[in-house]
């Protein structure tokens, strides 16, 4: 998109404090990350009160995700590290919650379908990582040290990603199984949107 979308924008302003602060954004990164998987492990338990708080955990991760972008833009600490550790450290994220959610649907009605989706899930997040980078390597996107690591179609200042800020409230709704279902199916085929424009683009 042409305009930051708006969590971006919020991020940009609640980063600030940050900024004279020793916190680097590769730290940013990390500590994103350990939220995320935090998060992803407790829906892994089963239980309904871990699952609740595993959600906002995550959809915390997802926000504190567009931190480390601007920290390091208002620090001026951008660096090719920077940029693709945030790419690892999303699909690592995304991965492991898929594959938690999973494992905890094993007993539920969706049986062995539930590992099937979380296996779907988390490839489609790995191979996306993968075709993201190279979407940005032919729009020459990589060698941008200031471009975020985001690869997600928008609309009206709000991406596709976007759309995992919803896993909270669906889940303290009690609608994590559809969610859990539609997510994987919903993952798989932004796989091969990401593939089909790298393919478009090399042939371009």
């Amino acid at each position: 998109m042409k305009t930051p979308p708006w969590d971006q924008r919020i991020a940009r302003v609640l980063v600030k404090p940050l900024v004279k602060s020793p916190v680097t954004p590769n730290q940013m990164t990390m500590f994103t990350l350990t939220v995320a998987l935090a998060g992803a492990g407790l829906l892994a338990t089963g239980d309904a009160v871990n699952a609740d708080w595993g959600a906002g955990l995550f959809v915390l991760a997802r926000f504190l995700d567009h931190f480390d972008g601007e920290l390091a833009r208002q620090k001026d600490m951008t660096s090719r590290l920077g940029y693709y550790l945030d790419y690892v450290s999303g699909a690592l994220s995304y991965a492991a919650l898929f594959l938690c959610m999973g494992i905890g649907f094993i007993d539920s009605p969706l049986g062995p379908w539930a590992i099937v989706l979380s296996a779907a899930g988390a490839a489609s997040a790995v191979v996306s990582m993968f075709t993201n980078l190279g979407i940005d390597k032919q729009l020459d996107l990589d060698e941008d040290a200031e471009h975020d690591a985001v690869g997600y179609p928008g609309f009206a200042g709000f991406e596709l990603e976007d759309g995992i800020y919803l896993l909270a409230p669906i889940t303290w709704a009690g609608f994590l199984m559809p969610f859990f279902v539609a997510a994987g199916i919903g993952a798989g085929v932004y796989c091969l949107w990401t593939c089909w424009t790298l393919l478009r683009l090399r042939r371009g």
